[in-house]
């Protein structure tokens, strides 16, 4: 399975979710919290990636569902 990561986006005074490489987007939200539950339970399905954009665009953040063989080591300790 190919990974489609999703995008939350800034649209028209509101949020999107876009599925990474498509022009048109998959749904349409109010609130960034709203897009990102939607983008996160997508992502969960499709063991893909979140990628959450800032009103200019940039990116904001990431969280990965996929299933990773060897996930990262966590070296805050």
């Amino acid at each position: 399975m190919s990974k489609n990561n999703q995008h939350v986006v800034p649209r028209n005074g509101g949020w999107a979710v876009r599925g990474a490489g498509n022009n048109r987007v998959t749904s349409t939200h109010q609130t960034q919290n709203e897009a990102i539950n939607t983008a996160r339970n997508i992502a969960i399905n499709q063991r893909s990636e979140v990628v959450i954009h800032r009103p200019d665009g940039r990116i904001r953040d990431k969280d990965s569902y996929g299933n990773d063989p060897i996930p990262p080591r966590d070296r805050k300790n």
